[in-house]
């Protein structure tokens, strides 16, 4: 995937507001890697307050515990770009912005940081929903290529596209 270019960060942050607009539902991110970067696209919006509660920026594995309710221990048998966190932080990020629709984020952005097993580049992504009285949650897993900005622009837009998902 190519790095996208603001314009088409702000083009994309604009389909979510429509589609949230349209549905009469609400987002809300937790981000760790894009360090707000989300947040930031999503308010470029004129009138993004009408659909978007909130957004968490958690870059501390102790800010996934204290804002979203991501257990400590997970985050030290997981680490913080699992499928498991990720999955916890977009729940926690939903229940705690009464949001219809969570978006969460934590990878590898570089230029270090990487391991075998969680190379630069890997980043998670969590989603949760709310389906009537139940919350839906799923997560995958995507690996960009590019340096630290291209990571974080990649993962910025892969994440809108999966707010835009449904």
């Amino acid at each position: 995937m190519k790095a996208p270019s603001d314009l088409a960060l702000l083009r994309l942050s604009r389909q979510v507001g429509r589609s949230l607009l349209r549905a009469g539902r609400t987002v809300t991110a937790a981000e760790s890697c894009t360090g707000g970067w989300i947040g930031k696209v999503l308010t470029d919006v004129p009138g993004s307050s009408t659909w978007l509660r909130s957004v968490f920026v958690t870059y501390a594995n102790e800010a996934k515990t204290e804002l979203l309710g991501v257990p400590a221990a997970l985050l030290r048998r997981e680490g913080a770009v699992s499928e498991a966190v990720v999955r916890r932080m977009a729940r926690g990020a939903l229940s705690r912005a009464r949001a219809d629709v969570a978006v969460a984020v934590s990878g590898v952005a570089g230029p270090g940081g990487g391991s075998a097993e969680k190379p630069v580049g890997m980043v998670w992504f969590g989603r949760a929903e709310r389906c009537g009285r139940t919350v839906r949650v799923e997560a995958f897993v995507r690996h960009f290529g590019g340096d630290r900005d291209a990571v974080r622009r990649c993962a910025v837009a892969c994440a809108l596209k999966y707010v835009l998902r449904r």
